[in-house]
């Protein structure tokens, strides 16, 4: 049965111009990869997003995207929809205008996303609103800086039911009661697809056969941070976050490296992106920033250890963590900068911190988190809070505009997605985005895992660099587990 009424739908149609539908059917016997396997189709853009909280504890809703209903890449000042290619001066202010033509309600007790820009904004596309930052390094992998598909279409799968529920839209100007009749079909076919076989037959690897190199060797990184170091020293900035990008030949399946990373690295944002020209594969830690009903919330994640072997050593391991002056100094400063780039698009008066420095455990690590949140202004958008906190300053630095031209002067390739954000910009006006972190691009045969440090006045050169190899284990073991299913 379809929710909600075609009565209900056609008088919310009267205020907004989109209205989803939901189809639920019990889905016990399915899982979401499987779900995922059964309906992406080669050729075409699709996605998948989960997430853990509390490092063991499933979210409710699993996301599943296999049909877009149009696709958007930004490269420059050049935007391309559907391999229709424009110039464009202001990217943010075209995107906004696009999202609003869709403006939905949300519908209480169902999924939070119903449809909506799915993607990734990369780490460049601060340049668009930034526009000191003139030294752009070298563009190896030639990706779009910006890939958006706008999905109407979308598949939750509820971990509190095991129900599964399919997502479609009814716009304002369709023959309503003629689409919302053909729904019914179109949601009972799209069930019966999960239902297909799935072949797993692939070529295996050896773990063997991964090897890794970095675009920097040892001796280049560290050269970088005593750089930094000297800028610290004169004043220029207090903090800067160097990174190293490694590259890793093989041909695995980015599904696998995914679902092997969601069982080792469980993580608040998991999504497997397949853009058909490359796949991004991550498990993120660290909220960039979320507009839920008009609050605006980033979660600066600065200050982490290792969980310990036992119940013991995990207690002395986090005490540690509390009482390491540095840490708390370069939490404190991130906090600030958090506080300064939501203070941009807030009302005034209304930017607090909440739950300050807190202790939240992973699977593999322990992090100081802060709650940073302000009630975004009237003459705001979510996607105009997204650009304000972009990149975050745990990825780029502090004062954030300086440091980030002397990460364009020290690292000598384009980041990518690497610091950007990934996430979605709903119908609804909500948005909810992570920081590109533990992320890997899958492109022409190569795997691609950056990692960074953070550079302060008293950090020893060599274990910076240990710490952005230490960084992107999680990923580059997922990689060789990957290679050996």
């Amino acid at each position: 049965m379809l929710y909600p009424s075609l009565e209900k739908v056609n008088e919310l149609l009267e205020e907004y111009q989109t209205v989803p539908v939901f189809y639920e059917v019990l889905a016990d016997h399915l899982t979401p990869i499987r779900m995922f396997r059964a309906l992406k189709r080669e050729g075409t853009p699709c996605f998948i997003l989960e997430s853990v909280e509390n490092s063991n504890q499933w979210g409710r809703y699993s996301f599943i995207g296999v049909n877009p209903k149009s696709e958007i890449k930004i490269q420059g000042n050049e935007i391309d929809i559907d391999g229709n290619k424009e110039i464009v001066e202001d990217h943010i202010s075209y995107l906004i205008s696009l999202v609003k033509k869709y403006q939905s309600p949300m519908i209480e007790d169902q999924p939070y996303l119903t449809g909506g820009l799915i993607g990734y904004f990369g780490y460049d596309t601060i340049r668009y609103v930034e526009k000191r930052l003139t030294n752009v390094p070298e563009d190896d992998l030639h990706m779009p800086e910006c890939h958006l598909c706008m999905y109407d279409e979308l598949i939750a799968y509820d971990h509190l039911t095991s129900k599964a529920i399919v997502i479609q839209n009814i716009y304002q100007g369709d023959d309503v009661k003629r689409v919302y009749k053909d729904l019914e079909d179109k949601a009972e076919l799209i069930l019966k697809k999960m239902e297909r076989p799935v072949s797993l037959q692939k070529d295996r690897f050896e773990a063997g056969d991964i090897q890794v190199k970095s675009n920097l060797t040892k001796e280049e990184y560290e050269a970088n941070v005593r750089k930094a170091k000297e800028y610290i020293k004169d004043g220029d900035i207090f903090q800067v976050v160097l990174s190293q990008r490694m590259e890793v030949e093989s041909d695995v399946d980015p599904l696998d490296v995914y679902r092997c990373l969601r069982t080792s690295n469980p993580s608040p944002y998991l999504y497997y992106f397949d853009f058909v020209d490359y796949q991004v594969v991550g498990s993120s830690p660290e909220k960039l920033v979320g507009v839920d009903q008009g609050i605006v919330t980033t979660k600066p994640i600065a200050g982490t250890v290792p969980r310990g072997k036992t119940k013991e050593e995990d207690q002395k391991l986090v005490e540690q963590l509390m009482n390491d002056p540095k840490e708390r100094a370069e939490h404190t400063m991130l906090v600030d900068l958090g506080r300064n780039d939501i203070g941009r698009v807030s009302k005034f008066g209304t930017v607090k911190v909440n739950n300050f420095m807190t202790v939240e455990q992973y699977s593999k690590v322990t992090h100081l988190v802060s709650d940073v949140q302000g009630e975004l202004r009237n003459d705001k958008t979510a996607l105009d809070a997204l650009m304000s906190v972009l990149p975050a300053g745990t990825l780029s630095g502090a004062p954030k505009v300086r440091a980030m031209e002397i990460i364009d002067e020290l690292e000598n390739k384009k980041r990518g997605v690497y610091g950007g954000t990934v996430g979605y910009l709903a119908f609804d006006g909500n948005i909810d985005t992570c920081i590109a972190i533990r992320t890997a691009v899958f492109k022409d045969g190569k795997g691609y895992v950056q990692a960074g440090a953070g550079i302060v006045a008293d950090s020893v050169p060599a274990k910076e660099y240990m710490e952005t190899k230490n960084k992107a284990l999680a990923v580059i073991n997922a990689i060789k587990e990957a290679a050996k299913l």
